[in-house]
């Protein structure tokens, strides 16, 4: 009996273990990171361009992603021609996927040997009239600080404070796509909407 019990537990439940830690193994490498508000994103990143994807080389499954770009507009960072941007060859480990022929508002680090990198935890979207524009605000609010509500009721602890709530219900505000926060001459921030020109950006 005892035989035959230990002979059950080796076929079935060690296996399933071994399983349910590959499962968890593999969630923990999945990527991780909060939603990220443009402004946030240009106010932290080293480098913010528009750029037109003009090629995609994959090295294999495990290595970088390059994107062979064209330079359009460096809107933050050094004044410099960048031609090549990296990201992770998964989404799992924050890889982007950019497609090419499209222009793109990037937001990125740069790495110690110069390279700027693109991942989802970054803001990296399709262009829009507006991102010109609305880039020179968030320049002007880097002093601002944008605070997440994810559930009502929520509030700011100071008058440096927007509140980014464009997900709740009923919000008819998208903070996200057409506002920045911005001080104003008293001294507090609050959300400034742009509307961007017909003309080409």
């Amino acid at each position: 009996m005892f035989s035959s019990m230990m002979s059950w537990m080796k076929c079935c439940v060690f296996p399933l273990v071994l399983l349910c830690m590959w499962q968890l193994q593999e969630g923990a490498q999945a990527c991780r990171c909060f939603p990220v508000h443009p402004q946030v994103a240009f106010c932290e990143s080293d480098v913010v361009i528009k750029a037109k994807v003009l090629a995609i080389t994959t090295a294999g499954e495990f290595d970088d992603i390059k994107y062979d770009i064209k330079l359009q507009k460096i809107l933050k960072g050094p004044i410099k021609y960048y031609d090549t941007i990296y990201t992770a060859a998964s989404s799992a480990a924050c890889g982007v996927t950019l497609t090419k022929g499209v222009e793109y508002f990037i937001t990125g680090p740069l790495k110690a040997n110069g390279a700027l990198y693109a991942s989802s935890c970054n803001y990296v979207v399709p262009w829009k009239n507006s991102h010109k524009i609305l880039a020179e605000r968030y320049r002007m609010g880097c002093d601002c600080k944008v605070t997440r509500c994810t559930a009502v009721p929520c509030g700011i602890s100071g008058p440096n404070e927007c509140l980014w709530t464009e997900w709740l219900t009923g919000n008819s505000v998208d903070e996200k796509q057409q506002c920045a926060c911005v001080k104003g001459s008293d001294g507090s921030c609050a959300w400034y909407k742009e509307v961007a020109s017909p003309g080409r950006g």
